[in-house]
């Protein structure tokens, strides 16, 4: 579950915010929009791993968080959010639980 669609944006106090494209689980040729606030990319990545989603993996920095996309996940209490379409500013952020549900 490789990702190349993802980057990462260092905020002013030292963590950063990861947001990755990753398959939706349990449909097939749809892809989410993931982000995650942690203290480092690692971290970040481990976040997910420990969610079940094992083969997860930042490669590069091609698409960082636009500042919206940085908003709506500071704001979210589990710094961990996703939506199919990101490009839809209609859509509303998911916390990461519904889409693990979606399995």
């Amino acid at each position: 579950m490789s990702t190349t669609g993802g980057g990462f944006i260092r905020l002013p106090g030292g963590s950063v915010v990861v947001a990755l494209a990753l398959p939706r689980p349990g449909h097939t040729g749809h892809r989410v929009r993931v982000l995650v606030h942690a203290v480092n990319r690692q971290r970040a990545l481990t976040r997910l791993r420990n969610l079940g989603l094992r083969a997860v993996y930042l490669r590069g920095n091609q698409e960082p968080p636009t500042p919206d996309e940085v908003t709506a996940v500071l704001h979210h209490p589990d710094g961990l959010v996703w939506r199919e379409t990101p490009e839809d500013d209609t859509e509303s952020w998911h916390p990461i639980r519904a889409l693990l549900r979606c399995r």
